[in-house]
């Protein structure tokens, strides 16, 4: 059985001038111990889907339809308060700016006993020597000293990689890991991937990694996720969606990335912009950037089909233009 399974899952955001359907039926699942990467520009609904999971859409953000299940159970459908000891003890969160997760007042090590202590029973003793033990995890130096330490006293890359401990520190089941580098140098980049997907093998902790470094999922992940629009273009197993990308925006997006192996004069580039909420062509929301288009790309949205090793939704693969 799936860790995680989302089915169908629709967001909306009620406005004044009208609903805007943020996710429109997206379906996925995790399995235990999995890394699944979800990639995509800004705007396509990957934080948003994240925020969905754990509970944390920005009102007037809600769940339209469709379902969150957790170890076979909703989870989409339960109260704040009854969401409340699922986060952080069996789904934690990694977030982009550590400055916005860690509370400016409160040492690290007394964040780091409060998270464990709301979740597992644990002694003062026994709360702050495992915090110092997940400091040392997460390769912070001296971490015996500086476990009183306050986080403006850290730098970006070793505030994130307290924030990881945090994440990790009542040992969920799965991570939501959005964006975990995007603030950070490249050199620090790799060293936080590296460590949050040595952490989680040695914890079995699956994630979903949201991102939109091809590199990072190439590095890292089992299967991607590509999104657009509030879709998913395409699922698959990494190496595939790398190597032979089945939708054109897949394509797009693997053109655009520079290779070591072969040497061209000019990146490829998808012109034009993401779709608004608001502005959502009809049939497949890529097709003003798509440059192979049919007839049937303008009237009819296409839904995942089989692509080989992958399903993607266009009307190109798995006999759909027919």
């Amino acid at each position: 059985m799936a860790l995680l399974d989302v089915i169908d899952l629709v967001v909306e955001f009620p406005t004044r001038r009208g609903t805007l359907r943020a996710l429109d039926g997206i379906s996925f699942s995790i399995e235990p111990g999995e890394i699944l990467g979800v990639v995509g520009e800004s705007g396509a609904g990957k934080s948003l889907t994240g925020s969905a999971i754990i509970g944390l859409l920005e009102p007037p953000g809600r769940v339209a339809s469709g379902q969150i299940q957790f170890e076979g159970s909703r989870i989409d459908r339960l109260s704040p308060a009854q969401m409340r000891p699922i986060r952080g003890r069996q789904i934690g969160a990694i977030f982009q700016d550590p400055l916005t997760t860690l509370d400016p007042l409160m040492s690290v090590g007394r964040q780091l006993v409060e998270t464990m202590q709301t979740h597992l029973k644990l002694s003062d003793r026994d709360a702050r020597a495992r915090a110092v033990q997940w400091l040392e995890e997460v390769g912070i130096p001296a971490a015996a000293e500086r476990v009183e330490a306050y986080p403006h006293q850290f730098s970006g890359g070793m505030r994130q990689r307290v924030v990881i401990a945090l994440a990790l520190c009542a040992e969920p089941k799965l991570v939501i890991a959005d964006e975990p580098t995007t603030a950070l140098d490249v050199s620090i980049q790799s060293q936080i991937i590296s460590l949050l997907k040595r952490l989680t093998e040695s914890h079995g902790t699956s994630v979903m990694l949201v991102t939109h470094d091809m590199g990072v999922i190439a590095e890292t992940c089992d299967r991607v996720a590509v999104m657009y629009a509030g879709r998913i273009a395409e699922i698959g197993p990494v190496a595939d969606v790398v190597r032979t990308p089945s939708h054109p925006y897949t394509e797009g997006l693997m053109g655009s990335i520079p290779s070591l192996e072969a040497r061209v004069e000019r990146l490829r580039q998808i012109d034009g912009a993401m779709p608004r909420l608001g502005a959502i062509p009809q049939g497949c929301a890529f097709n003003p950037r798509c440059g192979r288009t049919i007839a049937r790309c303008f009237t009819h949205r296409p839904d995942l089909m089989p692509a080989g090793a992958t399903q993607a939704a266009c009307w190109l693969v798995g006999g759909g233009a027919a």
